[in-house]
């Protein structure tokens, strides 16, 4: 396979990301990129409606089956604690039914 040279503007953070993931993986940049475009590309499309609304039925089946979940309240309260203080833990998935 053929080689392109594509040269991108990455700000700092994500370049710091692929170094962290050069280094720990001991591939090239080039090699790093590709494979997560690969997972990228594999991954559903999350802003296409079939999708969120095929993920919301197989997640509802889930809890119909397994009565495990978060209640809306703790999960809203956590997200209200981001950036302060006092962020909260992340709630914990339980028995609910």
């Amino acid at each position: 396979m053929g080689t392109v040279r594509r040269v991108l503007e990455l700000d700092e953070k994500t370049d710091a990301l692929i170094e962290a993931l050069v280094a720990r993986k001991g591939k090239d940049a080039a090699s790093v990129v590709a494979d997560a475009v690969e997972l990228l590309d594999s991954v559903i499309d999350v802003y296409d409606p079939d999708n969120l609304e095929e993920d919301l039925r197989q997640r509802f089946e889930e809890f119909e089956r397994t009565g495990i979940g978060v209640p809306g309240d703790e999960v809203i309260a956590w997200l209200e604690s981001w950036g302060t203080p006092n962020e909260l833990p992340p709630p914990q998935p339980r028995k609910l039914k």
